[in-house]
């Protein structure tokens, strides 16, 4: 080997540096994929989470955290908060060990704990807190919501609107 041939050619350090991170390319917990395109590929429709995604993480175990831009209200069936960080586990079909978004429940804050698509087959999600959960038919979260940054008055005339329906 001549000295000109050995300064041409890359400490071996580097190679197997880049050998081995080439290699393992699940070792990479930042993506720059849409997390919204993500979530058919799990069975969630791409409407679970806000617009304002900053950036999401998501480990080869299904660890994952997705960082908004801000936090923010969303009225789905009820009035739901996204704080600007949420966690949990993915799976095909559920997410366990949810932290970081709460749902209004009556005029309680409740956060949500679990999300599942349902196996009956009856095109709903399951959400739950602790261990009560409900359903909601998932044609709701088929579209990205847009975020609001506070809850409106309209948002909360609403909320109360369907509370008065539903105990009449």
């Amino acid at each position: 080997l001549t000295m000109a041939a050995a300064a041409a050619s890359p400490p071996l350090y580097l190679v197997c540096f880049l050998f081995l991170f080439l290699s393992f390319p699940h070792l990479s917990l930042s993506t720059t994929d849409d997390v919204h395109d993500l979530l058919p590929k799990y069975g969630f429709p791409r409407g679970l989470i806000p617009n304002n995604v900053e950036s999401y993480t998501l480990s080869p175990s299904g660890s994952f955290s997705i960082k908004l831009t801000n936090p923010c209200y969303i009225h789905f069936d009820r009035l739901v908060y996204y704080d600007t960080e949420i966690k949990g586990k993915l799976s095909f079909g559920a997410v366990t060990d949810v932290s970081g978004i709460q749902a209004k429940k009556l005029f309680l804050w409740v956060s949500v704990t679990g999300i599942e698509v349902s196996k009956d087959g009856d095109g709903s999600i399951e959400f739950f807190s602790g261990f009560l959960s409900e359903k909601l038919p998932a044609k709701q979260f088929e579209e990205i919501p847009v975020c609001k940054s506070r809850a409106g008055v309209d948002d909360l005339v609403q909320a109360l609107m369907l509370y008065l329906l539903q105990v009449s």
